[in-house]
């Protein structure tokens, strides 16, 4: 059966070009340059949404947050400097820089297992640690990291989250430059 002419005939004849583009198009799709990139914005704005230790066990220490005075785990508002030794908690003297000795750190000589570090949090800013504290510290057998209290709360999340034996002593973020 052929095609006469007519409408019929006009309607294939006018598809046709268009049959041969989509089929070329199929053939040759776009090389990755050709294709343009996701937007930069939309990428961040998802990526900031993501919250990788959500799926942290209950019992477990997370820190989810800092004032200038005091820090929020596991839901609950805390006031004040904290000590962090695995998944125990408690409230810690010093309350500046300058108040941090072997004495305010003397519980990790009672310590077993002794954790492989010690995340300093020095306030909003990075301070020098005391030569004695240094060498008190590392004869406990610890390493120690010295940040600010932002940056140290994360790295304690991340590195408990290993279940890694991680201590931490923090200072609130709002302590600035010992006096």
């Amino acid at each position: 059966m052929g095609l006469r002419g007519g409408s019929g005939a006009v309607a294939v004849a006018g598809a046709l070009p268009n049959l041969i583009r989509s089929l070329r198009n199929e053939a040759h799709p776009k090389t990755r340059a050709q294709q343009s990139l996701p937007s930069l914005r939309r990428a961040f704005s998802l990526y900031d949404q993501i919250n990788l230790i959500d799926n942290v066990p209950d019992d477990q220490l997370r820190f989810q947050g800092y004032t200038g005075t005091g820090f929020k785990v596991n839901g609950v508002d805390y006031e004040g400097s904290l000590l962090c030794i695995g998944n125990m908690l408690m409230s810690w003297a010093p309350k500046k820089f300058s108040d941090i000795t072997p004495d305010s750190l003397s519980m990790f000589q009672l310590m077993r297992p002794i954790p492989e570090i010690l995340i300093l949090g020095c306030g909003r800013y990075i301070e020098p640690v005391d030569p004695e504290v240094m060498r008190f510290i590392r004869s406990t057998g610890m390493k120690l990291e010295a940040i600010d209290s932002r940056n140290a709360i994360s790295t304690y999340n991340i590195l408990n989250e290993e279940g890694r034996i991680v201590a931490a002593a923090l200072l609130p973020y709002g302590c600035g430059v010992s006096s």
